[in-house]
């Protein structure tokens, strides 16, 4: 063999031990998520019988950081949602989130599914690594109730002005990435 053939090869290598290194926390950060989606939507398909759209957002404004911070609190995850239209100004991205937030757009743009934009990488800061992950969520029709345009109710818009005067979070149709999942967990 020769140099550049060894040189492809042990990048190659190189490579294959760092996809491997992160695969193991992006399942377990995938499956986190899992979890979150199912508890979030169940919650707010019973919220949505029980009392409409007025009443699931108490849903999205309390139970959804209670859910995360239970999961976060079990996993040792950081778990949260974000977005570039956010409802919460608590929630706004970190410059990484945004980063990625802008990349799963432009991945929409370009014809990609967002069901399937998800990015995983590990960053370092101040020496420290830290393994993160993001997983698009797609506007669904139920989500147009709250984060429509037109299609949100006077009453609605009425709670979510009360409860939300710096909302940026409306406007979407279905399809459209309503936001992310984001996960980070330190790494050893």
């Amino acid at each position: 063999m020769n140099k550049l053939t060894l040189a492809v090869l042990a990048a190659l290598s190189i490579s294959s031990v760092a996809l491997a290194e992160q695969a193991a926390p992006a399942d377990e950060a995938k499956g986190l998520i899992k979890q979150f989606a199912t508890q979030l939507k169940g919650e707010l398909q019973a919220a949505m019988k029980t009392g409409g759209p007025v009443n699931a957002i108490s849903v999205c404004k309390d139970r959804a950081p209670a859910i995360a911070q239970d999961l976060s609190e079990q996993s040792g995850w950081e778990v949260a949602r974000t977005s570039l239209k956010t409802r919460n100004p608590d929630n706004a991205p970190d410059a990484w989130e945004r980063a990625v937030l802008e990349q799963f757009e432009a991945d929409k743009a370009a014809g990609k599914d967002p069901k399937t934009l998800a990015r995983a990488e590990t960053v370092e800061s101040d020496g420290a690594k830290t393994f993160r992950f993001m997983k698009a969520i797609p506007t669904g029709e139920v989500c147009l109730a709250c984060h429509g345009g037109d299609s949100v109710k006077p009453e609605t818009a009425a709670k979510l002005a009360e409860l939300y005067p710096e909302d940026t979070a409306r406007g979407f149709k279905v399809g459209d990435i309503r936001g992310a999942f984001t996960l980070s967990k330190p790494l050893d």
